[in-house]
């Protein structure tokens, strides 16, 4: 293993404690702020791996995990007040991202081999419905969504995914995704006896 997949490995582990973290948070500014830190770490993973096997079998998850960065950054400031123009923005901007999602769903679809494509429709209906369970209300909608979007990740992160001839599993992918898993379960489990609980950091809890 080089450098750079060591650097890479530290950055996947810095990002599940973000992504682990930030489905603890009620408070949808706050969750968008440590998800968004967490997708920068994840996009910094993959640019790491880039360098250290070569930047074409990783562009399209630098791409994904840059479009996650961004997402999650601008929700996190057009949550923090809560006017109406704050909502019209915030609602303008989902529908540029689910366009540019399902642009970019689309065209993995298509280039993806035939074998593994209906892998890929699930990825980009799974995709969509996360962003949108982001924008909605309450704290369900993005904990419901994210575990099945997590489900369809891991999957693409073992050798059921057949890309030219790469039979490997990558293990720091599939520990982010079930680090998302374990972060809902746990929330339920500390907030189903205390529904309207705030949100409270782990120092305190």
């Amino acid at each position: 293993m080089n450098t750079w997949m060591i650097a890479a490995q530290i950055l996947g582990a810095i990002t599940i404690c973000f992504e682990f973290t930030s489905y603890q948070i009620k408070d949808k500014s706050k969750y968008f702020m440590v998800t968004g830190i967490g997708s920068f770490f994840w996009m910094m993973m993959f640019v790491a791996m880039g360098l250290g096997t070569g930047m074409d079998t990783q562009a399209s998850l630098i791409v994904a995990a840059t479009y996650s960065t961004i997402r999650n950054l601008v929700f996190w400031q057009i949550f923090r007040k809560n006017t109406p123009m704050r909502k019209e923005i915030g609602l303008n901007f989902l529908l540029v991202m689910i366009v540019v999602a399902l642009v970019a769903g689309t065209l993995a679809v298509v280039n993806a081999p035939e074998q593994v494509r209906w892998l890929h429709i699930m990825g980009m209906i799974a995709a969509l419905s996360f962003v949108i369970g982001q924008y909605l209300p309450g704290v369900h909608a993005v904990r419901i969504t994210v575990t099945l979007y997590a489900i369809v990740v891991i999957l693409t992160q073992t050798p059921l995914n057949i890309l030219y001839g790469d039979f490997r599993w990558n293990i720091m992918g599939i520990l982010i995704e079930l680090a998302k898993i374990a972060s809902v379960a746990v929330f339920y489990v500390r907030f189903a006896k205390e529904p309207k609980r705030p949100q409270l950091s782990f120092a305190r809890s």
